[in-house]
């Protein structure tokens, strides 16, 4: 089982480590040959609507696309964003990758100096996870809510896709990393 790290923009070295402390060949994705190459992939925080213009000009936004549609991708933070079906202040021309059927609102905790961390439960494991410009999930639809904080969506899974509004990877957190691993274990065992 080998897992990607999209590699373009954001916190990469921390997913990759997170994925490797769990005993995973986690490797960084920047090709549609390496995306081909992994099981199942993460999309970490940065910036979504850069993450979303490196796609394009790398010529992977299609190969992610079909790739959600096919096999487990986690995404965090602005990896959540592109991962949504609807996107509250994206920008016009921002593309998105979609599948994960819930609404969410960039930036919708502040900016950086808002940042902050917070104790939270996923499904059923107590972990310290950062927020960081994080987006909320306004509406969950039909995902599946996976983690609250003060009665708000955080964390979703709608079949093979896995979304939060956080960055666990940054605090040590492992809960949501394994969460993926296990559907990427799932569906490389069919």
């Amino acid at each position: 089982m080998r897992v990607g790290v999209l590699a373009l923009q954001g916190d990469v070295r921390e997913h990759l480590r997170t994925l490797q402390d769990l005993g995973t060949d986690a490797v960084p994705v920047r090709s549609l040959e390496e995306l081909a190459s992994v099981d199942g992939l993460v999309i970490p925080g940065g910036e979504s609507t850069t993450i979303s213009k490196l796609l394009v000009n790398f010529g992977l936004m299609e190969g992610v696309r079909q790739f959600a549609k096919a096999k487990p991708v986690l995404g965090t933070c602005a990896g959540l964003i592109l991962l949504s079906n609807n996107v509250e202040g994206a920008l016009r021309d921002q593309e998105l990758n979609g599948g994960l059927p819930v609404t969410t609102e960039r930036n919708a905790y502040g900016g950086q100096t808002h940042s902050f961390e917070a104790e939270v439960d996923i499904d059923g494991t107590t972990e310290r996870v950062a927020f960081i410009r994080a987006p909320k999930i306004v509406d969950p639809g039909s995902a599946e809510v996976i983690s609250q904080l003060n009665d708000q969506p955080i964390a979703v899974k709608a079949g093979n896709l896995v979304g939060a509004t956080f960055h666990p990877e940054i605090t040590g957190g492992k809960r949501l990393h394994q969460i993926f691993i296990d559907l990427v274990r799932q569906a490389t065992d069919k």
